[in-house]
């Protein structure tokens, strides 16, 4: 048995990796979900058509390509009945490059970038990075034009922000490295003398318009080539195979090439950017196709088993495809009418439902223990952290909390607590947000992790499998459970 434990760790944990190197960034994320969610089985629906949904059948759709919402629809299901949801969310911290990147400074050809999130930037520099994100491709086939979302990643490190030596600043260890995000977070590309030379034997458009408005004999001002280095829009045009005059526009970010690994003196680590919260966004989707992959994993099922895991957390959630929207209402609204047009059945099934907010912990760290609480400090390995907080910056009440520790118990699972101190400030997640805009009961949980908002965070290798197992427990046993709870009766 002990064996059969390891093996399914490592599975897990394989997998895992897996996800997390496919998912430079969120576009990317959602795009891995969609492969695994078809290989299983979903059907993919649109939000701009008429969905024909059926009970024990499982589905899922997109908005923006960086959110994606799967739910699986139980045999015995009836328009009023309650939806058990993990939400997630698939954005990290980073950097984005600016509508024009193209600097130059010093000799130097350097990329603009905006700070996303509020992340550790100084754990950006001398790192080996590249770029990712999505294309809008201009395509034209037998006369007429039409135009692509296309997913990019230069799988090579083509740029780095490089430190300053402490010889020309030799305060940094006393005063502390203070990083002015406008002027010294650029990463280098290149040098202007060797870009230079490859542009003059270069035979593409772009560079030939940049030759043009150097000369000062005509402006491309406007187009992608006057916003952009030319470097940076050849090695897209040649990774996703098309002229660089076809790309009409992109949303990119700098990603570490880093991959991420299992490590540690005894394997028990994980080594990897994004694991807040691309851990959590895999753990429950991998929890809700597992528990609805047999033809009888639906039968006896009354609920609707769903996963949401949205864009735009890091920056307050605000946007149409953020927790913020309609997008969680949408779901649960167009599901319920569906199968019954009668509009008073949303309000009952939404006091029926239930949502894990899951989004990664504080784990104690041993070097800092005075920023932890005394009688909560989540440990790694020690399973999912439950979040409280009495200003709702956490959803989570006595009733969640109690629902969501009673699976755990029942499935010998381990669970902590977690209260930030009173005189430090608490963060926050998706799940004061949809509890207040949705009216869903929320708990508010998520794995422990060391350097959050790093460019390369940890977490242990057992929480992971912990997670996994809890969330396809809640799937899998929510509704028996809910049913013999009363609070407002």
């Amino acid at each position: 048995m002990a064996n059969n434990n390891k093996e399914q760790e490592y599975c897990v944990v394989s997998d895992l990796i897996d996800f997390l190197n496919a998912s430079p960034t969120a576009f990317h994320a959602v795009e891995e979900a969609k492969r695994r969610l078809k290989n299983a089985g979903f059907e993919q629906v649109s939000e701009r058509q008429d969905w024909k949904l059926e009970a024990g059948k499982r589905y899922f759709f997109t908005r923006n390509h960086s959110t994606i919402v799967a739910f699986a629809i139980g045999k015995k299901y009836v328009a009023g009945n309650g939806f058990y949801i993990v939400g997630a969310h698939t954005d990290s911290p980073c950097l984005k490059l600016k509508p024009v990147s193209k600097v130059t400074k010093g000799g130097f050809l350097e990329v603009g970038v905006q700070t996303y999130g509020g992340g550790l930037w100084h754990t950006w520099f001398d790192r080996d990075l590249t770029v990712a994100g999505r294309v809008i491709v201009k395509e034209e086939k037998d006369g007429s034009v039409s135009y692509s979302h296309r997913l990019v990643r230069i799988e090579e490190p083509i740029m780095r922000v490089p430190t300053i030596a402490i010889h020309l600043e030799r305060t940094v260890n006393t005063d502390g490295f203070k990083v002015n995000t406008q002027s010294q977070l650029l990463p280098v590309l290149a040098t202007s003398i060797k870009a230079e030379l490859n542009k003059a034997v270069a035979e593409n458009g772009p560079v030939k318009s940049e030759e043009v408005q150097a000369d000062g004999k005509k402006s491309d001002k406007g187009t992608i080539s006057s916003k952009h280095h030319s470097l940076v829009l050849e090695m897209i045009a040649n990774q996703i195979g098309c002229e660089v005059d076809d790309i009409c526009d992109f949303e990119l970010q700098a990603c570490d090439t880093q991959p991420s690994v299992i490590a540690g003196a005894a394997k028990e680590f994980i080594f990897s950017g994004r694991l807040d919260n691309l851990c959590s966004s895999f753990c429950s989707l991998k929890a809700l196709i597992d528990a609805t992959s047999s033809e009888s994993d639906l039968e006896d099922e009354s609920g609707v088993r769903m996963v949401a895991l949205f864009d735009h957390e890091e920056v307050g959630s605000d946007s149409a495809q953020g927790a913020g929207s309609p997008v969680m209402l949408d779901a649960l609204s167009r599901i319920t009418s569906s199968f019954n047009s009668d509009s008073k059945l949303l309000p009952k099934a939404i006091q029926k439902s239930y949502l894990v907010s899951a989004d990664m912990a504080h784990a104690l760290h041993p070097n800092y223990m005075d920023k932890h609480e005394e009688n909560h400090q989540p440990k790694l390995h020690g399973g999912l952290v439950i979040k409280h907080n009495a200003n709702q910056r956490y959803a989570t009440n006595a009733v969640t909390s109690f629902l969501f520790r009673e699976i755990a118990t029942k499935h010998n699972l381990p669970t902590q607590d977690f209260v930030v101190r009173n005189d430090m400030g608490c963060g926050s997640t998706i799940g004061p947000i949809l509890a207040s805009g949705v009216g869903i009961r929320t708990v508010d949980v998520g794995a422990p992790q060391l350097s959050m908002h790093s460019i390369r965070e940890m977490c242990a290798v057992d929480d992971v499998k912990y997670s996994y197992e809890h969330f396809k427990a809640f799937f899998q046993e929510f509704s028996h459970l809910d049913a013999k709870i009363t609070v407002d009766m």
